[in-house]
């Protein structure tokens, strides 16, 4: 199911992702039918434009601070908050600073 990620040992998911200058990285951890697992690293001012999801998106902020947009509503959140944007909603996220994120949607 994992794949990607090293098994059986401690690690940190925002150290599975490095910064780019200029982009947006991730790295997939899991996909499947049920649920998809992503995390990802923001260079400051990079974002995800606008766009809605099958299921139910669940982020939360590994490092950094990031701006999230829900419908009309926005969220501003920091390392350990987390956030579940409905499925079928639209919604974008921006990189305020450099951060990263861990993405888990469920179908």
């Amino acid at each position: 199911m994992y794949k990607n990620i090293e098994k059986q040992i401690k690690l940190r998911l925002k150290d599975q992702v490095e910064y780019q200058p200029g982009q947006v990285v991730s790295k997939t951890l899991v996909q499947n039918d049920s649920v998809s697992m992503t995390v990802f690293s923001f260079d400051k001012g990079e974002e995800i434009s606008t766009h809605a999801a099958a299921g139910d998106a669940m982020v939360t902020v590994l490092e950094g601070k990031g701006r999230f947009t829900v419908a009309d509503e926005v969220f501003f959140l920091e390392e350990g908050e987390t956030l579940i944007m409905p499925k079928n909603i639209p919604h974008a996220v921006y990189g305020e600073e450099k951060f990263k994120m861990q993405l888990v949607v469920s179908y």
